[in-house]
C-alpha cells in the first residue's frame, strides 16, 4: 500500500511545473535545514536556563517577528515582486541563524527572535505568490499542497538528524546547519527558476467596497477564527509538546525527533493524495477543515491517558489528519475568495493569523503548564479545538446560504436587464 502510495506522489510531482518542482525542492532542502526550531524551547531551558515564564515571552517574540515579516513581506511583493523578497529572506535569515548562538541573554536573545523571525517569514507570503505565478490555476492547490509536503518531509528528517546532532555534538552545529541551508536553498532556486510575472491582472470584485471589504466579509472573518484556533493547536507541537516529551517521559533529543518525524512521514505519503481525492470528487473544502480541526482536538484529548507511548502515537496520528485536512484546504479557500476581491491583502491577513496563533499559542501554553500542570493544557487545547470544529462547520453553511444569495440576485440583475 506504501509502495502504491508513494508511486502515486512520484507520479503527482511529476505533473508540475520545473519552477513549482524546483521550489519544492528548495523548500525540501530549507526546512530539513530548520533543525533548531523545533528544539528551540528545549535549547533555551537547557543550555541558556530560561525560566518558563521566559521561553514563553521569547515565543511570543517569535510570532510578532512572523507577523511583522508578513506584513512587510505582502508590501515588499507588491512593490518590488515575490522573486526578490524570497531571495533576500532565506540569504539573509542563513546568517542570522548563524548567529543566533552568540546570543545568550533574555533580552538579547528575544532581539534575535524577533529579527530571524521578521525576515525568515517574508518569505511565506512571497512564496504563495510565486505558486500563482509558476503553478496554473487548475493545479494552483495541488502545488501548495506539494510544498507543504516538501516542508513536513524537511521536518520528518530534520528533527531526527537535530537530534542526533544535538546527542553527537551540541547546538552549535545545529545554528551552523541551520544558516548554511537556508543559504543553500535559495542559490538552488535562483540558480533553476527565473523571476516570471504574473501573466494577467486580478480585478476587483465590485460588488464590494475597495476599502474595508475584509471588515465586511463574515465568512472569511469567520474562516480567519478557524485558522487563528487551528495554528495554535498546530504550534504547541514545537513547544509545550516537546517540553512534555522530556519532562514527563525523559526522551532524549533523538526520540523527541522521531514523533516528530512520524508527522511528517504521514503527510509525505498521504496528504497529496487527499488533495487530489478531494478535488477530483468536488467534496465541500470548508467540510475538509471542519472535520481536521476535530481531529486536532481529539488528538490532545490522547495525552491525558499519562505515561503511555501508545496513545502519544495515536495522539500524533490524529493532530496528522487534522493538519492534512486542515491546511490545504483553508489556503484554498481564502485564495477562491481573495481572487474575486484584493489577493495581496486577504492573503496577507490570512497568513498573519497564523503569526498571531503562535503568539497566543506558545504564551498560553507555558502560562497554563506552569500555573496548572500539563493535563490542564491538553484539556483547554481539546476544548479550543472543538469551538473550532463548531465554528468551521456553520460555516459550511453560512457559504452555502451566501452563493443562494448571490444566485438570486444574478437571476434578479438578468430580468432587470431583460425589462430595460
Amino acid at each position: 500500500m506504501i509502495t502504491t502510495l508513494l508511486k502515486n506522489y512520484i507520479k503527482n510531482f511529476s505533473q508540475f511545473s520545473p519552477e513549482v518542482k524546483v521550489l519544492a525542492v528548495a523548500t525540501f532542502i530549507n526546512r530539513m535545514g530548520a533543525m533548531v526550531v523545533p528544539f528551540l524551547s528545549k535549547y533555551m531551558l537547557e543550555k541558556l536556563h530560561f525560566s518558563y515564564g521566559q521561553i514563553g515571552w521569547v515565543m511570543v517574540f517569535f510570532g510578532v517577528g512572523s507577523f511583522l515579516g508578513t506584513w512587510i513581506s505582502g508590501k515588499l511583493s507588491d512593490k518590488i515582486g515575490f522573486y526578490k523578497v524570497m531571495v533576500f529572506s532565506l540569504f539573509t535569515t542563513g546568517f542570522i541563524f548563524i548567529l543566533l548562538q552568540f546570543l545568550t541573554s533574555f533580552y538579547s536573545f528575544c532581539f534575535g527572535v524577533l529579527l530571524l523571525t521578521t525576515i525568515s517569514d517574508m518569505y511565506r507570503p512571497a512564496m504563495l505568490v510565486s505558486l500563482d505565478t509558476y503553478a496554473t490555476k487548475k493545479e494552483s492547490t495541488k502545488a501548495l499542497s506539494l510544498v507543504r509536503s516538501s516542508v513536513n518531509l524537511g521536518f520528518m528528517f530534520g528533527p531526527l538528524i537535530g537530534g542526533i546532532i544535538i546527542t553527537l555534538f551540541n547546538y552549535t552545529f545545529l545554528f551552523y546547519i541551520d544558516g548554511l541551508t537556508c543559504i543553500l536553498s535559495i542559490l538552488l532556486f535562483v540558480f533553476f527558476v527565473k523571476e516570471r510575472k504574473l501573466p494577467y491582472k486580478l480585478n476587483s470584485f465590485k460588488y464590494l467596497k475597495e476599502e474595508n471589504s475584509i471588515l465586511e466579509d463574515k465568512p472569511f472573518l469567520i474562516h480567519l477564527l478557524v485558522t487563528l484556533i487551528t495554528g495554535i493547536l498546530f504550534f504547541q507541537m514545537f513547544t509545550t509538546l516537546s517540553l512534555y516529551y522530556k519532562e514527563v517521559f525523559s526522551f532524549s533529543s533523538i526520540e523527541s525527533g522521531l514523533f516528530l518525524a512520524l508527522n511528517g512521514v504521514l503527510i509525505l505519503i498521504f496528504e497529496l493524495s487527499i488533495v487530489s481525492y478531494v478535488e477530483s470528487k468536488n467534496i465541500d473544502k470548508l467540510l475538509m477543515v471542519s472535520y481536521g480541526v476535530l481531529a486536532m482536538s481529539v488528538s490532545y484529548l490522547f495525552l491525558l491517558i499519562e505515561h503511555s507511548i501508545a496513545a502519544l502515537i495515536v495522539m500524533m496520528i490524529f493532530m496528522t489528519i487534522g493538519i492534512m485536512l486542515t491546511f490545504p484546504f483553508a489556503n484554498s479557500f481564502v485564495k477562491k475568495r481573495s481572487l474575486k476581491k484584493q489577493e495581496g491583502k486577504f492573503m496577507a491577513v490570512f497568513t498573519m493569523s497564523y503569526s498571531v496563533a503562535h503568539i497566543l499559542s506558545t504564551k498560553s501554553g507555558m502560562e497554563i503548564i506552569e500555573l496548572y500542570g500539563y493535563r490542564a493544557n491538553w484539556v483547554f487545547l481539546s476544548c479550543l479545538g472543538f469551538l473550532g470544529f463548531i465554528l468551521a462547520y456553520r460555516l459550511i453553511f453560512i457559504v452555502k446560504k451566501e452563493k443562494e444569495s448571490i444566485n438570486e440576485k444574478i437571476v434578479e440583475s438578468l430580468f432587470s436587464t431583460g425589462n430595460k
